[in-house]
């Protein structure tokens, strides 16, 4: 079986790709210029450099009739100084990679969406709830509901689609995600914590589900992909025990955190660089956004049962061996 991966080179990619290559998959994986392809090099994996951006160089890096494409390649900005970029990167990017997948007769595209799509609703989401990301503010959440639709476009002319739409992912190889917060913890840097609530699922099974939905989903669904739900604050003092701090012991109000989301805004319009917070993040942290995946349970054989201290347990380990962070006494 052949594989064709774009974000292999990112957090869930590796954890796909190690899970491929455990189960006898041959691997292309496609990598940006000036990426790190030291640990794809290291596991035998052929690399393809091409851009999204590019669909010429698309074709010449994916071959005819592979058995599957598993888009993951996105651009998770949630700074509006990045929405032009997030929008070549992730509309236009997946209308590229649906479009050369399809001529290129490959058997079925993964693509990797986002529970983002469904945007911020008060009840628990599942793949009946309706996809309110309409607002261009929003970039992340904006461009995500625009590339499961440009892949639409495709399945439309014949391509052989699947969307998988995980929440909060938590797992090993993570440096950007949640890692940033053991970071900012460990250091005492956190400015507080934020009061909304999540699903969190698990790095390894969210890859697992990847590869059932190839053999296993139906075209054109969508399948939620979540986990254990928890409020930040919880989820904060588990990541505080790991480190050896003393957990938090109380959230911030929702209208100081939006209110330094746009003060710092004011201020980035002026330096023209990326503030530590936006209006973006502190309307993701602030709302509740908790899913269910009893489809993905039911037709993919996803599985939950990873609890958060296991998760984190795992993320943190990693951060250790890769000499990122310091082990706790």
């Amino acid at each position: 079986m052949r594989a064709f991966v774009t974000g292999g080179t990112g957090f869930l990619g590796a954890n796909l790709i190690e899970q491929l290559l455990a189960d006898g998959w041959q691997v292309i994986a496609m990598h940006r210029h000036g990426s790190d392809t030291k640990r794809l090099q290291q596991q035998g994996v052929e690399l393809v450099e091409a851009s999204l951006a590019d669909v010429d160089s698309l074709r010449n890096a994916m071959p005819e009739n592979l058995d599957a494409v598993f888009h993951l390649a996105a651009n998770t900005n949630l700074w509006r100084g990045g929405n032009a970029q997030q929008w070549r990167d992730n509309v236009e990017g997946s209308a590229n990679i649906a479009r050369v997948a399809r001529e290129k007769n490959a058997g079925r595209l993964i693509a990797t969406s986002s529970i983002a799509v469904y945007g911020y609703q008060s009840g628990r989401i599942d793949e009946r709830s309706p996809k309110l990301a309409d607002d261009p503010r929003h970039g992340y959440l904006y461009t995500k509901k625009r590339a499961e639709e440009a892949v639409r476009a495709e399945i439309e002319r014949g391509l052989d689609a699947v969307f998988l739409n995980p929440c909060a992912i938590v797992g090993k190889y993570d440096t950007t995600s949640w890692a940033q917060t053991f970071f900012l913890m460990e250091k005492d840097q956190l400015p507080g914590v934020p009061p909304g609530k999540g699903s969190f699922c698990y790095a390894g099974s969210v890859a697992r589900a990847h590869i059932d939905a190839f053999y296993k989903g139906r075209c054109g669904e969508n399948y939620i992909l979540a986990g254990r739900d928890a409020s930040f604050l919880e989820f904060f003092g588990r990541i505080a025990a790991l480190l050896g701090k003393p957990a938090p012991k109380r959230a911030m109000p929702a209208f100081v955190i939006h209110t330094l989301g746009w003060l710092s805004d004011l201020w980035s319009i002026a330096s023209g660089r990326e503030p530590l917070i936006t209006p973006e993040k502190a309307a993701m942290v602030t709302r509740r956004v908790v899913a269910s995946s009893d489809k993905a349970v039911r037709e993919l054989g996803y599985q939950t049962d990873t609890d958060l201290d296991t998760m984190l347990r795992e993320c943190y380990d990693w951060l250790v061996e890769q000499k990122l962070l310091k082990a706790s006494a």
